[in-house]
């Protein structure tokens, strides 16, 4: 029998031989790439109050048995979040994803990398209800998705225990605009946390919602204004241990600091000249050096401080 030759004056069995290699190896390619980036989503808790930070902690994993470079191709954001809100109604993106999304990622084999966005500034997540979260990772080599699951928060409110509106000074920026300082609780399966929001009623503007830490609900906050019209709360997180904070007119965290109750118990106290100090207690060292439930505000999504 007469073995016919291939332009490439080779065997025709032998060009078979390879082309059906070369599909071999692409099929296994492929059906490897099926498992070859874990993409896994979480959430701290399932309950957040309307407009305080919602974190998403989104971990990827390079099963690729190589490296690989995550950015964006055909159009399309290497990572992506899809919202549902009640009924399943897709909620859209409010602005484009971070910087920390947008700009390439290199993974190297076998590595976990972890990120973390405030889908509150991301999306309109803010209306009471159940939310519906899952991530995507777009890999631009073989223009596929994966996905993570889906995880589910909800968003509720909290209970008003102190409400008050004041002016901003001249000298500031946005003098005489105004602002309302708010303190709201709320219970969580086993605590409850005193929370601060900002915001401007006139134009329904809130600038920050956030937890000042666990409190005691037999222990009433203790809030005052300064002469800058700053905050100032004082609450109780456990017996007797107390936090103290400090709130810009922003919705900043200016201080925080924590105290135990010794010969008299820590109390908030109005000089004359306007200005408000913390009498009585004494400075928590050891909570000072290893608190980190209220980090500083660059650990945070831009403009608010880490939540309980």
């Amino acid at each position: 029998m007469r073995i016919r030759n291939s332009s490439f004056g080779l065997p025709s069995s032998f060009v078979i031989r390879i082309s059906a290699l070369l599909a071999t190896c692409v099929f296994f390619f492929a059906a490897a790439a099926e498992g070859q980036i874990q993409v896994e989503l979480k959430f701290k808790r399932l309950q957040y109050i309307a407009y305080e930070p919602v974190v998403a902690t989104v971990a990827i994993t390079n099963l690729a048995g190589r490296d690989i470079d995550l950015h964006d191709a055909h159009g399309q954001s290497w990572l992506g979040f899809e919202v549902t809100g009640n009924e399943d109604q897709p909620i859209t993106l409010l602005a484009t994803e971070n910087s920390a999304a947008a700009g390439p990622l290199k993974i190297e084999t076998g590595q976990r990398v972890t990120r973390q966005f405030d889908l509150g500034s991301l999306y309109p997540v803010h209306d009471f209800g159940a939310y519906h979260v899952r991530t995507h990772v777009y890999f631009a080599d073989l223009a596929k998705f994966y996905y993570s699951g889906t995880r589910v928060f909800e968003v509720t409110d909290a209970h008003p225990i102190w409400q008050q509106t004041v002016g901003i000074p001249d000298g500031v920026a946005a003098a005489g605009e105004v602002r309302t300082y708010s303190l709201l609780t709320n219970r969580f399966p086993d605590h409850t946390s005193l929370y601060v929001r900002v915001q401007d009623k006139d134009t329904g503007t809130v600038y920050a919602t956030y937890s000042l830490g666990r409190t005691i609900g037999a222990e009433q906050p203790q809030a005052e204004i300064d002469r800058a019209n700053q905050l100032h709360v004082l609450h109780c997180g456990a017996p007797r241990a107390w936090s103290y904070s400090r709130i810009g007119l922003n919705g900043e965290l200016l201080a925080h600091s924590s105290l135990m109750e010794t010969n008299s118990r820590p109390r908030l106290v109005h000089s004359t000249n306007g200005d408000v100090n913390v009498h009585g207690g004494a400075i928590d060292t050891a909570a000072q050096s290893s608190r980190s439930t209220v980090p500083k505000l660059s650990a945070r999504p831009p403009g608010l401080p880490k939540d309980q």
